[in-house]
């Protein structure tokens, strides 16, 4: 079973990333942070249900 409360750690951090970054007008760097939360979102989720 997906470890809910560990992505939603991991996520809620890459967004607080992300809205510093934008904070400092940075906003590839911001999206770079958001694609790879979800990326390893989702990874985290596909691992879990193997």
């Amino acid at each position: 079973m997906p470890d809910y409360e560990k992505m939603y750690h991991m996520l809620f951090n890459a967004i607080t990333d992300a809205l510093e970054e934008l904070k400092e007008s940075a906003p590839d760097a911001a999206a770079d942070i958001l694609q790879q939360a979800q990326c390893d979102a989702e990874e985290m989720y596909i691992k879990a249900e193997e």
